[in-house]
């Protein structure tokens, strides 16, 4: 699984002879190793390093297979200069875009001029998931699932959203996951129309509409979920905009499939949306990737140059807001498959009333 994952690296320059991968996800997705400050030199002859200190030496050994563990003892870029010279390696490329201007000014002053940074990201080669990663991510959204059942019997008049944000964390981390893949959002009442509106000590109330959007981590893996639930009878507007969100979601969860821009796909919500006059109120992307970060490739988005792939792992979450009267985001977890999509997450997305 590894090799195959370092072989579509190398695959994608001919010029690459080495490669330094610094972003924490991708020294994970490249080598099984779950600690932190560690980093891989990876070499065209099957040759593969990874660096750390003397803090992971013990973990690295028993994480990862085919890797020379070396403690680099704070001289990180002497120690890769050694490594190249001792390979006959003259060029290194390295993450551009996760590298400080500090460090790669280090970087070339300690090994020379001949580092480059490549010319795709390792983030793209992660978009597409084999299907261990999609089975980590089946069973993180199995456990969002059971989280979001469980906790429509605690939200009620009086209870806060930081008191329903605990109430997770708990069930979460007594089902097996590792804690929350991004910090959580309980929106109550008129806060509802915040999209990222993190919980406070707000009480719901009688009448309330209640945004939840949470997810957890398992092995390394994410899920992200978003339902809407009513506590009390809700205002017809809200059940209006309920429904048209909810329809959004279906349409452009039909059209996903092999081969179909991102934009395209963004496209479909939003002008569906747009034809009830709420074009405005829905001011984000319509989803994202998901796998070892809760955001990342590829971005359903009108600016996205994406084409879906399968096996990419995304989210559809369309949502409508308006200030002073409420919010409604509806998000499943999906697979891009050849001809569709399969829909990981299983909460009911039917108006629930409680």
């Amino acid at each position: 699984m590894i090799e195959h994952r370092i072989e579509k690296l190398f695959e994608r320059d001919e010029r690459i002879e080495a490669v330094f991968v610094s972003k924490k996800e991708n020294v994970r997705y490249l080598s099984d190793f779950k600690g932190d400050e560690s980093f891989l030199i990876l070499l065209r002859n099957g040759k593969r390093y990874l660096l750390t200190d003397f803090r992971y030496i013990e973990q690295a050994r028993k994480q990862t297979s085919g890797f020379e563990i070396v403690d680099y003892k704070g001289k990180l870029f002497e120690t890769i200069l050694d490594i190249l010279n001792q390979n006959y390696t003259e060029s290194l490329y390295f993450e551009g875009y996760s590298l400080t201007y500090s460090m790669v000014s280090d970087m070339k002053e300690k090994i020379g001029n001949k580092v480059y940074p490549l010319s795709f990201s390792i983030d793209e080669i992660r978009s597409i998931k084999d299907q261990k990663e999609i089975e980590l991510i089946k069973r993180a959204v199995e456990i969002t699932d059971r989280a979001f059942e469980h906790i429509l019997n605690f939200i009620k008049p009086g209870v806060r959203e930081n008191e329903i944000v605990a109430e997770l964390n708990y069930f979460l981390l007594k089902n097996g996951a590792k804690g929350f893949s991004f910090e959580p959002i309980v929106a109550s009442g008129k806060r509802s129309s915040l999209p990222h509106g993190t919980a406070t000590d707000k009480k719901i109330e009688y009448g309330d509409v209640v945004t939840v959007d949470f997810g957890c981590i398992y092995d390394g893996y994410m899920s992200d979920l978003t339902r809407t639930v009513f506590v009390g009878n809700p205002d017809n507007t809200m059940v209006r905009i309920y429904n048209i969100v909810k329809e959004a979601q279906q349409k452009a969860e039909e059209f996903i499939r092999e081969g179909i821009k991102c934009a395209e796909i963004d496209k479909i919500a939003r002008d569906y949306i747009g034809s009830f006059g709420y074009m405005e109120k829905f001011g984000h992307s319509l989803g994202h990737g998901v796998g070892l970060e809760i955001h990342e490739l590829p971005r359903l988005s009108p600016r996205s140059e994406g084409i879906l792939k399968e096996n990419m792992v995304v989210t559809v979450e369309p949502g409508i807001y308006i200030e002073d009267l409420g919010g409604v985001r509806i998000e499943d977890l999906v697979v891009v498959k050849k001809d569709g999509c399969d829909v990981l997450t299983c909460s009911t997305k039917d108006l629930m009333v409680l």
